[in-house]
Order: C-alpha cells, then sequence, then structure tokens
C-alpha cells in the first residue's frame, strides 16, 4: 500500500498488518465419545418416558373410607387410571365383581389404590357366635365411634322397678363389634358378635333399654 507525499515526494510503502492465523481447536476423541454417548443416554430416557406416560392402565381406588371388617360396597370404589404404577400391584377396574362383597382387612383410606391384600373373604363371626344389632342413646357408648374388632362388655344396668328381683343387675356379656352407624337422629346403632346363648339375655335387656356398653380392647 502506497501513501502519496506533498511536494513530489514519492510515495512511501505504508507497513502492512500481518494477516491473523486462527488456530483449528482440536477435538479430543474421548469427549466426542462422551458426547454421543449422553446424547443416546437422552434419547432413551426421553423414549421411556414416553412408554411409561402411555402405558395406563384402569384401576380400583378408594373413594370413601371403610373401616376394618366393613363390606365394601361398588360405591366405597371408584376407578382411576395410573400410568405406570408396576410394583404397586392395584385391583384393576374389570376385577370389580371380586372385590364388592368382601370385607376390610385393614382400614380403607380414600384416594388410596386397593390391593388385594386390603381385602378379605374371612368371616366375623366366630364358632358359636350370632351378629345382633343394637339401637343405643349416645351415652350408652363409651366413645363417638367403636370400630369392628373391639372388644367391648354388655353390662345390665338396674331395673326402675321396686318390684324387679336385682339378680339380673350387674350381668355381663363379652362381644366383638363388627360395625357400628351412626343415624340422622345421632343415635347409635351397634352391631356385634355374641355368643349365642347370650343372645336372648342381650336381646331382652336392650328391649328394656338396660344396657351399658363399656370398651375393654380397641382393635
Amino acid at each position: 500500500m502506497s501513501l502519496a507525499t506533498r511536494n513530489g515526494t514519492p510515495s512511501v510503502d505504508a507497513p502492512v498488518n500481518p494477516p491473523t492465523v486462527v488456530r483449528q481447536r482440536r477435538v479430543r476423541p474421548g469427549l466426542l465419545g462422551l458426547a454421543v454417548l449422553l446424547i443416546a443416554l437422552g434419547g432413551l430416557g426421553a423414549a421411556f418416558a414416553v412408554t411409561s406416560v402411555r402405558a395406563t392402565g384402569s384401576y380400583l381406588a378408594v373413594a370413601r373410607p371403610v373401616e376394618v371388617g366393613r363390606e365394601i360396597s361398588a360405591a366405597d370404589l371408584v376407578t382411576v387410571q395410573v400410568a405406570g404404577g408396576q410394583g404397586l400391584r392395584p385391583v384393576p377396574a374389570a376385577r370389580l365383581d371380586e372385590v364388592v362383597g368382601k370385607r376390610a382387612a385393614v382400614a380403607l383410606l380414600p384416594g388410596t389404590l386397593l390391593t388385594l391384600g386390603q381385602v378379605t373373604d374371612d368371616p366375623l363371626l366366630g364358632p358359636g357366635q350370632q351378629q345382633i344389632a343394637l339401637g343405643l342413646k349416645t351415652a350408652q357408648v363409651p366413645a363417638r365411634e367403636l370400630h369392628p374388632g373391639d372388644k367391648v362388655l354388655l353390662v345390665s344396668t338396674p331395673d326402675n322397678d321396686a318390684d324387679a328381683e336385682p339378680a339380673a343387675a350387674g350381668t355381663r356379656f363379652a362381644a366383638t363389634v363388627i360395625d357400628m352407624v351412626s343415624p340422622a337422629n345421632d343415635d347409635k346403632v351397634l352391631y356385634l358378635a355374641l355368643l349365642t346363648r347370650d343372645v336372648p339375655a342381650v336381646v331382652a335387656l336392650a328391649a328394656q333399654e338396660r344396657l351399658a356398653v363399656v370398651l375393654t380392647e380397641a382393635a
């Protein structure tokens, strides 16, 4: 490159900047292989995630609380869609008829998946027992709610009739709670497993409203 000068002085060549040399970055084979591996693993992970999401099934879940020993109805259950679920072993919705009518082996909580281990066919009445239902006032039961499996004593209370014989007062009958229902009037209906030989006496005392319930062992 030449620069012109005044007064006829010959042109002088200007200094030229040397060209910039760009060094090429060298890629290490190990890093390249690692990058390829990570890309491949990422693709496999995405494919697995998509497959898991798509592998949904219809299963039974608990719609409302079911106490231990209570018979399960269709209204107690709801069908839900679950993605994946391996290892949980929930009951498929198609097996609803196999579950309805069985009893809860454990307390069933709303929002949880139902498994076959939570239901049972075992009868709640033992040998020589019968089931009775007692209509009781709230003050006659030891707690707001008795639960299936609770052990109770039915204790006879004194007769208000002055002419009645006092021998029956204080008689005790051992029983096991099958269920308890609270009607709208706030009374209690208590379903009990009772020895067959005790049933007549307990029914007679219940008709006279001469029974008190004592909780001896919680389930």
